[in-house]
């Protein structure tokens, strides 16, 4: 049975902490784990700073394209030094599927880029101004055809700042597919919050309207669930091809797994830092 907590019952949310953080500094390429990342209002400092615009269209490049782009996941992306508010970004490092790199400082970087994928692209920015970007398009499956949706002005996420999954969800979902491996990078969430085995099914959902503090610092508001996409079925690395990921979701919670959130207050999260609903 599921259990609700409450703000007497549960100050740290029974002892709920942060056990994973990502970062995806270029849009829908496999990102970096970090143990401490500065949070501002635009999310993690570097996500998703980045991403590739198809030249021919316009839109912005996504694994949620199916047809044209599902090889990003075949794409590494990190910093190659820690990004600091105020400060220029550093460049990224871009390891290919052949396993070369490629520095988003070097002039033949689109080129690189564009041969690598079949497409020709451009390597945009955003420095989070609606004024000087956006919103983007971009393209994803839906069924058995695609259609378009637009980001948020200013950035290249696709709804809002911050992902967040609990592992009971990744754990009641692995229960109802065993085969399947619910590992967090199919999700690709910026923070996995262990909760404890009393705490079974689909918690963070409970969340959703309240706000969380995160370590010292760093407050949330839980906005909504994630609605997941075909992206979660895809192969990446060593995880295999798996259309149960998703059927499973949708089955069992609506096709959501995790929620997102918005930024009340910045500061530094850290794993191991202790979660507590506000």
């Amino acid at each position: 049975m599921r259990t609700i907590l409450s703000d007497i019952e549960s100050p740290q949310i029974r002892g709920a902490t942060v056990v994973e953080l990502w970062r995806y500094p270029v849009k829908s390429m496999l990102g970096e784990k970090l143990d401490a990342v500065e949070v501002t209002r635009r999310g993690l400092q570097g996500d998703r700073l980045h991403a590739l615009v198809e030249k021919a269209t316009g839109r912005v490049a996504t694994a949620k394209n199916t047809r044209k782009f599902a090889q990003l996941f075949d794409f590494r992306a990190s910093y190659v030094r820690q990004p600091n508010r105020g400060d220029s970004a550093p460049p990224v490092s871009i390891t290919l599927p052949d396993g070369s790199t490629v520095s988003s400082d070097q002039a033949d970087l689109e080129e690189i880029l564009s041969i690598a994928l079949g497409h020709h692209v451009s390597f945009e920015s955003a420095d989070g101004s609606a004024e000087s970007l956006g919103p983007w398009t971009a393209v994803a499956e839906e069924g058995d055809g695609f259609s378009d949706f637009d980001l948020p002005a200013g950035t290249f996420f696709d709804d809002a700042p911050i992902h967040l999954l609990t592992t009971a969800t990744l754990e009641s979902l692995s229960s109802l597919h065993p085969e399947g491996r619910f590992e967090p990078r199919r999700f690709r969430p910026n923070m996995v919050i262990a909760t404890p085995d009393a705490q079974q099914g689909f918690v963070e959902h409970e969340w959703i309207g309240r706000d969380v503090s995160v370590g010292e610092e760093v407050r949330l508001h839980i906005a909504g669930p994630c609605t997941r996409c075909v992206m979660t079925t895809l192969a990446q690395s060593d995880l295999p091809k798996d259309v149960e990921i998703l059927r499973t979701a949708v089955q069992h919670n609506r096709e959501r797994v995790g929620v997102y959130a918005s930024v009340l207050q910045g500061g530094t999260v850290r794993r191991g830092d202790h979660v507590r609903l506000d």
